[in-house]
């Protein structure tokens, strides 16, 4: 029963991840018509006077995202991660266009950008969908109801996204010199890009650009499993079973992470041409 109880967990966490994407989704929609609605400039009207000279440089672009590829590239070549977000929502500062001007990423590089993702305040409040699903199919039950098992049910959760997004992300990367980084193909078919980003499992990058066993990853996220398991999880959900459960849901959940992030720009686009509705 334990072991039931702890899959649960994992499965909450995919289906609230798919909840709040489609609504991000939605809401980044709803953003690219309003911006498709505004009437443009009209070109017949007069340019208005510049007193300073200084002024007349050209501003900032007010219509760039985070996502824009013209904001990425330049960011990425300078810090060598992103300030992108998918959806506009999830933090997606670890993936950078498949490009050879990426700079490496220092070990302390690598644990500031997992700390900035794991503590972005919509991942506290993704944590707290989660645990409100769990609260609902009263998942561990041995933490109870109410605010106070809510409370515990958070903490364990978010406990479980910093520890193995550390693991997967710095610790390991920095133990092996590996580039934690995901690196979009961009181009291609479907199926061979969906390959690809899969495989990202499996197979990643050296800090030096070498192709490797994706170490970082597989030992990354069993021994992040294994700790959660172990350390703090109720007595009756530490199990073997229970840990290799999660341990294989969190790969799954990765995978899928992986294609959102290569597909991520290909979705954008597509939001940002959408035609004004008639």
């Amino acid at each position: 029963m334990a072991s039931h109880q702890f899959t649960s967990n994992s499965r909450s966490r995919i289906f609230a991840r798919i909840v709040v994407l489609i609504l991000a989704s939605a809401a980044g929609a709803q953003a690219s018509l309003q911006q498709a609605q505004t009437p443009p400039a009209d070109p017949q009207a007069p340019a208005p006077a510049i007193a300073d000279p200084e002024t007349a440089k050209t501003p900032p672009s007010t219509n760039e995202k985070p996502g824009d590829a013209n904001v990425q590239k330049p960011q990425q070549q300078q810090s060598g991660t992103s300030n992108d977000r998918l959806f506009w929502t999830l933090p997606n500062f670890l993936t950078v266009s498949n490009s050879s001007t990426v700079p490496p990423l220092t070990v302390g590089q690598k644990f500031k950008v997992v700390a900035r993702g794991s503590f972005d305040p919509f991942e506290l409040g993704f944590v707290g969908v989660v645990t409100l699903i769990d609260q609902a199919e009263n998942t561990e039950p041995a933490y109870g109801q109410g605010m106070e098992g809510y409370g515990k049910r958070y903490a364990t959760n978010f406990a479980d996204t910093v520890l193995e997004n550390f693991m997967v992300g710095a610790i390991f990367p920095s133990v092996l010199r590996q580039d934690p980084r995901y690196y979009q193909l961009g181009k291609g078919s479907f199926l061979h890009r969906t390959g690809y980003a899969i495989s990202r499992i499996f197979v990643t990058r050296s800090d030096s650009g070498r192709q490797q066993v994706n170490y970082s990853e597989i030992f990354g996220s069993a021994l992040g499993a294994g700790i959660s398991t172990y350390a703090y999880h109720p007595h009756e959900d530490k199990t073997l079973s229970n840990a290799l459960s999660v341990w294989a849901t969190q790969l799954a959940q990765d995978a899928v992470s992986a294609m959102l992030k290569e597909f991520w720009p290909d979705i954008h686009r597509k939001f940002k041409k959408l035609p004004p509705p008639e």
